[in-house]
């Protein structure tokens, strides 16, 4: 899934900068776990993982990648549902996917919303999916949670549906890198018929735990070796760029508005998306966290400035920084900086 911030091309470089460094530990705590690239990462590592984010898209990524540790068998649903030739199929995600791809369309939220169709009594119609792929997102929607409902799925089958809704979903979706907003013309990718793809699980032998909460309120309650931050770099907020994703994840049909039809999120704001709260709220919980390291990602065009960060960090022991060339997030290339390509990715290491 295309994300802004994504840390998967740069997970080894961090990984491997933190063992030449010899830190380590049994416990890894994903503060911003986003698409939980970071914690699936670490959790293939074999750390205890605790993670969390503000988007309920993301706690539904975190259960189906982070809390659960087994392959689903979906034995109560498969002894309700019939489908044909279920034997050649490798697994039982593969029988349940594979029905739910051969599902009727329905006209639903999604739909009534987000495709031309839907939308044409609008000025501008919106144009985030063909007519074709948003009725099936909507019936495959509705379908999974019809199941939960029937309690024919357990709560790691649940999300493991939902995740695999999520993410294939993004490469059918008709925007540019985020829902923030939706292009004008058809990219070609939103244009072919919608199939749900099943999703790599990752396994481990720990009791992980995942909470969809500002991770803020977690800072007095877990305890762990390493610290993962990885926020916001500047002011815009997460929950309007993936508020589509947001709303396909909880399906309660939510009151929307403006041209991209935007849910509410001013439950969903970030403190480190406002410059006057950044440095304060990265000195709370490096102050008031549980922690032997803390390891915050950032950039070098972030809100924060490099010596910001360094002097507050310094309060609370040593502190190193690494940084590495990355490629500029697309969304971002705007600007007196659309001409840059890339940036430096900083690795700011504090050993309490």
């Amino acid at each position: 899934m295309r994300f802004i911030g994504n840390k998967k091309h740069l997970l080894n470089s961090i990984y491997y900068t933190l063992k030449r460094r010899n830190i380590r530990g049994n416990s890894f705590f994903d503060f911003f776990s986003g698409t939980t690239n970071v914690a699936r990462f670490f959790k293939k590592k074999n750390y205890k993982i605790f993670s969390s984010d503000l988007l309920y898209f993301s706690y539904c990524m975190q259960y189906a990648y982070i809390k659960n540790n087994k392959n689903p068998q979906f034995k109560k649903l498969l002894a309700h549902i019939n489908i044909e030739q279920a034997k050649l199929f490798y697994s039982a995600s593969d029988i349940v996917v594979e029905f739910l791809n051969h599902i009727e369309p329905i006209e639903g939220f999604i739909y009534n919303n987000y495709s031309v169709g839907g939308t044409s009594h609008l000025k501008k119609p919106r144009m985030y999916f063909s007519d074709d792929n948003a009725k099936k997102i909507d019936a495959i929607r509705t379908q999974i949670e019809e199941w939960k409902s029937q309690c024919l799925l357990s709560n790691e089958e649940y999300f493991i549906l939902l995740t695999c809704l999520i993410e294939s979903v993004s490469f059918y979706s008709n925007i540019s890198g985020v829902y923030a907003a939706f292009q004008k013309k058809w990219d070609k990718r939103a244009l072919k018929p919608f199939k749900l793809q099943t999703i790599e699980l990752v396994f481990n032998k720990e009791k992980n735990e995942v909470f969809n909460m500002d991770s803020i309120q977690l800072v007095h309650k877990i305890d762990a070796d390493i610290l993962y931050l990885d926020p916001p770099y500047n002011e815009r907020q997460y929950a309007p760029n993936y508020h589509i994703l947001e709303t396909i994840a909880r399906y309660d049909n939510p009151m929307i508005k403006g041209i991209t039809g935007m849910r509410d999120y001013s439950n969903q704001k970030s403190s480190f998306c406002n410059k006057n709260n950044a440095l304060q709220t990265l000195n709370n919980i490096a102050k008031n966290a549980k922690y032997k390291h803390i390891i915050l990602s950032y950039n070098s065009e972030g809100i924060m400035s490099s010596k910001n960060i360094m002097d507050t960090l310094q309060s609370y022991g040593t502190v190193e920084l690494v940084e590495f060339k990355y490629l500029r997030f697309k969304s971002s290339s705007n600007g007196e900086n659309k001409t840059k390509k890339h940036i430096q990715e900083q690795l700011y290491i504090l050993r309490k």
